[in-house]
């Protein structure tokens, strides 16, 4: 799972939110790492929204423009619990190989060495 849908459907996991919410969810999970923008944002949901991840939870009109709201589906619920799941057994298994000390080498002293 690429990071982008990784932080919009982190940001969908606790309530429905509309972009602009979004945009800032995503900066606010990735501590302001990650920026996205409008046209990014909206072609990650549209594709989500494809791929059933996502539904549209309300749409309004707020100061005469449309606003829709998003929320995570069952399957996208699915979807990000196994990615927490893999990247958690990486992350594990990272700290395990980091705790691991290599051991020092013997030195190469050669057939002649006195």
């Amino acid at each position: 799972m690429q990071e982008p849908t990784l932080l919009l459907l982190t940001a969908l996991a606790d309530a429905p939110r509309h972009g602009y919410a979004l945009i800032q969810e995503i900066a606010a999970i990735s501590a302001g790492r990650v920026t996205m923008r409008t046209g990014t944002l909206y072609g990650a949901l549209e594709r989500l929204l494809g791929q059933g991840l996502i539904r549209v939870e309300s749409e309004e009109i707020v100061d005469g423009r449309a606003r829709r709201s998003y929320a995570l589906t069952d399957s996208g619920r699915q979807a990000l619990a196994a990615e927490a799941d893999r990247l958690r057994a990486v992350a594990t298994e990272a700290q395990r190989r980091l705790s691991i000390r290599p051991r020092p080498r013997p030195q190469n002293r050669g057939a002649f060495a006195s």
